[in-house]
């Protein structure tokens, strides 16, 4: 790499999610000339240039059509429906109108971000087998539809094509700061614990009591980011699924009981059932605002902030559910987070931009 000259021309598709933002920020700190793309526009430090646009819209050429130069792609987004053949339909439709886009750029790697649905199934269907555990690279797709794997198909088609090598990074629940993310258990359970705090109801485990007991683990959003950097620079990463986790494992009784002591908090005895943050939180949005004006907090509606649905989600799965890692271990990731502080850290930050009270 010369004076000056960037290590390389990265699109982040989804630069403004939770995965897409730390992305964006260690691909820039790496020297990387960094294009965002997302549906709105934004002004951020960490973008060399942004697109505006809606790869679910229809025509994008005009829009892709200065992104002549790119030699990295990282797809950091989809778009949820209501049906998973909706899923198949828009989000496969997303990536092939992306790659329709820019016939001309000289792509070397293409990062596909997806999840543990790959191996849990959709949605619709979510963790109603009974999949074996830790979650193998390795392991067949699950019979049926599956958003994920029409992704991969068009990434693998397009890669034949083109000559471009790959890679599928496949986290589990993703922990960071980002506002208005649709997956968000860090802010969501944040929220949660603070809304507790300040009106005295219990802080109990919503969750399932597979769960509640079951090993598990989670992937930091940092880490996620340093694990597409480390596959895009290393020549010798190429054409794999990688599971990409923090590389400790934790239980929920044990996690849950450290987030209390992090609010100050006593954690409610367990009530060996679900009891689901939907429904405990059905009329939050009036106290959130309470909350708000009473602390002198930033004015972010609750409905910005916690994605209940998404958290009982996973802390309402039957099954045990964490990752192996054997792809990126063998070729040389060495990367790690302590789950703890991947939450702590979130919280302490949410303190200190307002978001929460103190």
């Amino acid at each position: 790499m010369g004076n000056g000259e960037a290590r390389g021309r990265a699109l982040v598709v989804g630069a403004t999610g939770l995965s897409g933002r730390y992305l964006c920020r260690r691909l820039k700190a790496a020297g990387w000339h960094v294009t965002g793309l997302s549906r709105g526009r934004v002004e951020r430090g960490d973008l060399d240039r942004h697109v505006a646009v809606d790869l679910a819209a229809g025509d994008v050429a005009a829009a892709l059509s200065g992104l002549s130069d790119l030699t990295h792609v990282f797809i950091c987004t989809w778009s949820r429906q209501a049906t998973e053949a909706e899923n198949v339909r828009v989000n496969r439709g997303m990536l092939e109108t992306l790659f329709d886009g820019l016939p001309d750029a000289p792509l070397a790697h293409v990062a596909l971000v997806t999840g543990l649905k790959h191996y849990l199934g959709p949605f619709e269907a979510y963790a109603s087998g009974r999949p074996y555990t830790p979650f193998l690279e390795s392991q067949p797709r699950l019979p049926g539809e599956n958003f994920y794997y029409d992704q991969e198909d068009v990434l693998f088609a397009a890669a034949e094509r083109r000559g471009f090598r790959w890679t599928v990074h496949r986290p589990h629940t993703m922990i960071g700061l980002a506002i208005g993310n649709a997956m968000n258990m860090a802010v969501t359970l944040a929220v949660y614990a603070s809304i507790c705090r300040v009106t005295g109801r219990p802080f109990v485990y919503p969750g399932s009591p597979q769960q509640y007991e079951a090993a598990t683990d989670i992937t930091d959003a940092g880490l996620l980011a340093d694990h597409l950097v480390w596959a895009a620079e290393n020549d010798h990463v190429r054409d794999l699924p990688l599971n990409i986790a923090n590389g400790d494992i934790f239980r929920w009784h044990w996690l849950w009981a450290r987030i209390a002591e992090h609010f100050e908090l006593d954690p409610a005895p367990y009530p060996g059932r679900r009891t689901p943050l939907q429904d405990q939180m059905a009329e939050a949005g009036p106290i959130w605002d309470r909350i708000v004006a009473d602390h002198d907090l930033a004015p972010h509606p609750v409905t910005d902030l916690a994605s209940w649905w998404h958290s009982d989600a996973d802390l309402g799965r039957e099954v045990e559910c964490f990752t192996d890692m054997t792809n990126s271990r063998t070729l040389g990731f060495t990367g790690y987070r302590n789950s703890l502080e991947s939450f702590t850290d979130v919280f302490d930050a949410l303190r200190q931009k307002r978001i929460i009270p103190a």
